[in-house]
């Protein structure tokens, strides 16, 4: 059977396990609310902290500011789908949250890299730190960042919107991912699958290979320190970045390789997925308040 014009779809959940989704749901809200109070609290304690005013810290407070929209643009339907069976989207609707979800992941990714060389700067030319990484700079870089995510994911659903013939309206997703809705098409779908293989390569290929090409020149640096305990310190400042940096693009290559590629189970790669896109932003607070004193005290004082 065949559709033409697309107005409306049907997001399944999680296929194969839709007789759990229900309590599936409860730990997903769990996370959700994790982020979305830990992101909170990181916004209003870098706002408020006058020593966290350092470009450091105000790339985590956009960063925190990215994943409480991702949580907004997932958790709402996707919770939906698990508890009261409400299933169907509209397709602009879908388009719309496939814009959001993809446009701040590019930037999530896009800020990662500023934050990369903010250590870069910090550690290999810490005497022009404060020359090179202005306000205005901090603001060029993060506009920069996201208008490179808005514009080329904006050509994914106008892409997908010109398309008329479809051989379902059912995907398997709790949420509308590119590639999921591209598999609803019965037609030629190339320059839709390699626009998205584009994007991916032109934001998180490049931010990936530059955040390595960071984290090589800064090891270096730190290696060449003379005192240990300067290395150490030195490397301390990093490794909340690099935990944050490691589990963003683990878990983002193996969700877009498995959903292109892999073999797995659809309901572990959709698992797998939403994690990639709801965990790390529940971790923000957690590593970055276990390695930062001001945030530690702002959080003990702003719970208890």
């Amino acid at each position: 059977m065949s559709y033409l014009n697309l107005k409306t779809v049907i997001l399944i959940g999680i296929p194969g396990l839709e007789h759990v989704q229900f309590w599936i749901g409860f730990p997903f809200l769990g996370v959700c609310l994790l982020a979305l109070l830990g992101n909170i609290f990181l916004l209003i304690i870098i706002a408020t902290e006058r020593s966290l005013h350092q470009p450091m810290y105000i790339f985590l407070a956009v960063l925190a500011a990215t994943d409480l929209g991702l949580c907004v643009a997932i958790a709402p339907k996707m919770l939906a789908i698990f508890w009261f069976g409400s299933c169907s989207m509209s397709f602009d609707a879908c388009l719309t949250q496939l814009f959001f979800i993809h446009a701040l992941q590019g930037t999530e990714s896009g800020i990662l890299l500023a934050m990369a060389f903010d250590r870069y700067v910090a550690i290999c030319d810490p005497l022009r730190h404060t020359s090179i990484l202005t306000p205005v700079f901090l603001i060029q870089m993060v506009l920069m960042v996201a208008i490179r995510a808005t514009v080329l994911v904006g050509i994914l659903p106008i892409l997908l919107k010109g398309l008329q013939l479809f051989q379902s309206v059912i995907i398997a997703h709790s949420y509308c991912e590119h590639m999921a809705v591209v598999k609803l098409a019965a037609e030629d779908v190339h320059i839709n699958k390699s626009h998205g293989l584009f994007v991916a390569f032109a934001i998180l290929g490049f931010d990936m290979i530059f955040v390595f090409i960071s984290y090589i020149l800064i090891f270096q640096a730190v290696f060449h320190l003379p005192h240990k305990a300067a290395r150490l310190k030195a490397f301390h400042t990093c490794t909340s970045h690099i935990a944050i940096f490691l589990e963003f693009y683990i878990l983002a290559f193996f969700s877009f390789f498995s959903h292109r590629f892999g073999h797995i189970s659809p309901y572990a790669h959709i698992l797998l997925s939403t994690i990639y896109l709801l965990v790390p932003p529940a971790l923000n607070l957690i590593v970055y308040g276990v390695k930062t004193k001001e945030i530690r005290r702002r959080v003990a004082q702003l719970v208890f």
